[in-house]
């Protein structure tokens, strides 16, 4: 894997011109960034720049990567092939007026920010500049995470993949159309926090029953991770491995109809549903 993400490097290198990347906002997605960028070794320290708001952020990711820091945006940018975008939606438009005039079509921009449209970028940066937009989610951080890219108006199909292979350490990563992006915010950017949920009322389901909080608690997470890896590495519809585990008259049938009449099936769609809705207003503030 090593080896070919070296050999990817120098590909692009050559391809792109790629010799810099700054990081836009340096917190725990900037952060997991850059560590999956290093660690895959897609790039070498001396590659990467990053920023903050504060002088203190920017001491702790020097200190933990040992890679350049700014306070000035405008700074990093400066010939950097590809910049990352990972502020607030809030902030956007202060930071692309920062750096606006000072971006070519020759570098390649990212977003990570939910709700920021690429034609929002685009229009804000200069004629023709690249950009591709990611939604990826915190599970991120320990390399377990879920990325969805989106391409804008001027980027190409070599654009997206050095996109996809920056993202690709994180975890696993898909490429759909930009109209879903507001959808994939509220499923997958947003959904840890339902799991999380989950996994504490589970918790607490067997602290009920007798057991540990700490033992209830290592058991309701393995599984919740041992079921989505059967899932994914299975290729079965849940509904069917549902029914699996579901013997005749046995004990799960009982749990299974206790959510039913809870709704928890309705309430995770509702939440899906009304975050995707929030997702299109972040900008707004």
């Amino acid at each position: 894997m090593l080896d070919y993400a070296v050999s990817w490097r120098g590909r692009c290198m050559k391809q792109k011109g790629i010799r810099k990347i700054a990081v836009l906002g340096a917190g725990k997605i900037g952060e997991s960034l850059i560590g999956g960028l290093i660690d895959a070794g897609l790039v070498a320290r001396d590659q990467v720049v990053a920023t903050a708001r504060h002088q203190e952020r920017l001491d702790m990711v020097s200190s933990r990567f040992r890679v350049a820091t700014t306070l000035d945006n405008a700074q990093a940018v400066r010939g950097a092939s590809v910049v990352i975008l990972a502020v607030k939606p809030q902030a956007m438009e202060e930071v692309l007026a920062g750096i606006r005039g000072r971006m070519t079509r020759q570098q390649l921009v990212m977003s990570v920010a939910a709700s920021v449209d690429t034609a929002f970028i685009e229009k804000r940066l200069g004629p023709r500049v690249p950009v591709v937009r990611a939604m990826p989610n915190t599970p991120c951080l320990v390399r377990q995470g879920m990325t969805v890219l989106a391409r804008g108006r001027f980027a190409d199909a070599q654009d997206l993949e050095v996109a996809r292979r920056i993202f690709e350490p994180l975890g696993r990563c898909l490429i759909l159309e930009e109209r879903h992006m507001d959808a994939v915010t509220g499923l997958s950017a947003s959904g840890p926090a339902y799991i999380y949920v989950v996994i504490e009322s589970l918790a607490e389901g067997g602290v009920k029953v007798g057991l540990p909080r700490d033992v209830a608690t290592t058991l309701a997470a393995q599984m919740v991770l041992g079921s989505a890896t059967m899932v994914l590495q299975s290729g079965e519809h849940p509904a069917k491995l549902k029914d699996v585990v579901t013997t005749p008259a046995g004990c799960t049938i009982d749990g299974l109809l206790e959510l039913e009449e809870g709704g928890l099936r309705v309430t995770l769609i509702k939440a899906v549903v009304r975050a995707t809705r929030r997702a299109a207003e972040l900008i707004r503030g």
